[in-house]
């Protein structure tokens, strides 16, 4: 019951949020920021590519909001490949210029074919609680989803660091 009301309240009280903040001197893709994260990693016993691009917008200098899509190939040889697509919510809150909180709603598709023909094909919905330390555009920290269960078939824990980029 605690995970629905903090969905119900994270997903209608963020774009309130943000319809409040008004500003006649610069347009609203004046002040957008754009970023993510990435990488890749190969060996001889598995490949992984990923890549989430993500644009947010500052409401005001302590909160911003946004959109982030995401797509991850694995490949682990001669076993199965993986499909991962989706998108995220983002909320970030900056209560100091070095400290950052966030919240972040994610969705995902997830296509795996096994070598023996056999296809497994799901969704996975992720709510993520962060807090990062924060320099300029880069942003280091770790997030935990408030979602998770042991048979979670995408994130292997609850608990995940992420690096983040904007410019």
């Amino acid at each position: 019951m605690t995970k629905k009301i903090i969905l119900v309240f994270f997903l209608f009280f963020s774009p309130y949020l943000v319809a409040q903040q008004v500003n006649k001197n610069s347009t609203f893709w004046d002040k957008v920021r754009w970023g993510g994260t990435g990488g890749a990693n190969f060996s001889n016993r598995f490949s992984t590519i990923s890549i989430s691009p993500q644009g947010i917008y500052p409401v005001n200098s302590y909160y911003s909001t946004g959109l982030g899509l995401q797509y991850s190939y694995f490949d682990r040889n001669n076993r199965f490949t993986s499909h991962l697509y989706g998108g995220s919510f983002l909320n970030f809150f900056n209560p100091l210029a070095e400290l950052q909180l966030s919240a972040e709603l994610e969705q995902l598709r997830v296509k795996t074919k096994f070598t023996n023909g056999e296809t497994d094909e799901f969704w996975n919905t992720a709510l993520f609680f962060g807090a990062g330390y924060r320099q300029g555009n880069i942003i280091i920290g770790i997030r935990y989803n408030v979602l998770f269960d042991d048979n979670n078939r995408v994130y292997p824990e609850a608990w995940a660091p992420f690096v983040r980029i904007y410019f």
